[in-house]
């Protein structure tokens, strides 16, 4: 997924000292790195049955987010939901004051993006925040986004998350109920909480998104469109073949700089001011 704690939440819930939080694929490959460290100390068969056991246990905690994603009845199950989400992710010791305000901000935009499609969170406030962000820490402007592309990325994740879930690929990186979706079954046109965080966590950690969706709204294509196994390629589509690209991250090279250059506390405000853009008071 998900999400989640994801970028703004994230960001504001631990300590700058600490450094950026990981992508699932720094997560993944640090996990591997730390396994093969491993693997000359333990017998084979042994390191199989761990690696199998702490995979099940992901997936059940994946498993477990969908079900309370798909259960949110009142603003107390919200904000049971994106506790699960955090503890998933970073374990119970962040529960200090200033994670539980951001939580119960979340929390209540969760839940009235999920009681009334009306308080849905809209792409536009999506683009503004990120757009408002790019433009404070000086990143490129090819970093800057359009509705349309935020609107493609959202088909392209839920997309993804719906097929990877389905064909049992469960992990709270693919967890498909987090995503808004109308009467119909379709894409909704506002977000839930945790799927716009999920978004600018995309935008942050992995730079390839942004113009992989800038093509395919070139090429006026949703990926949503494709069926079967095709769909799961939707995000990575290039005028109908797979194009290999590496990408740099001038998003988290422009952030660092404008830390190192104002400072913690202005660095605070702004991520502050962003999550009260984004999340605002009711």
């Amino acid at each position: 997924m998900i999400l989640p704690v994801l970028a703004v939440l994230l960001a504001l819930a631990i300590p700058q000292q600490t450094g950026v939080p990981p992508s699932p694929t720094a997560v993944a490959s640090q996990t591997a790195d730390t396994s093969k460290a491993q693997r000359p100390h333990l017998d084979k068969d042994k390191f199989f049955q761990q690696a199998m056991k702490r995979r099940e246990i992901m997936r059940q905690a994946a498993v477990r987010l969908n079900d309370l994603a798909t259960s949110i009845h009142s603003e107390q199950d919200a904000r049971v939901f994106i506790d699960a989400v955090a503890d998933a992710l970073w374990g119970k010791h962040l529960f200090g004051w200033t994670t539980r305000r951001i939580r119960y901000r979340v929390a209540h935009a969760e839940f009235g993006a999920v009681s009334d499609a009306a308080r849905a969170i809209p792409e536009q406030r999506i683009v503004d925040v990120w757009n408002e962000y790019v433009r404070e820490i000086d990143a490129p402007e090819e970093e800057l986004v359009t509705v349309a592309e935020i609107h493609n990325m959202r088909d392209g994740m839920y997309v993804f998350d719906q097929h990877s879930w389905e064909q049992k690929i469960q992990s709270i990186w693919t967890v498909p109920s987090i995503h808004a979706l109308d009467a119909d079954g379709k894409l909704a046109d506002g977000c839930r909480a945790i799927e716009a965080l999920k978004i600018i966590h995309s935008l942050y950690f992995e730079p390839e998104s942004l113009p992989f969706a800038r093509e395919r709204v070139q090429q006026e294509y949703l990926p949503s469109q494709s069926v079967g196994l095709e769909r799961t390629k939707a995000p990575m589509k290039s005028g109908g073949v797979l194009v290999g690209r590496s990408y740099s991250n001038p998003i988290q090279t422009a952030d660092r700089r404008y830390l190192q250059n104002h400072g913690d506390l202005d660095y605070d405000r702004m991520l502050m001011r962003l999550f009260d853009e984004l999340f605002p008071k009711e």
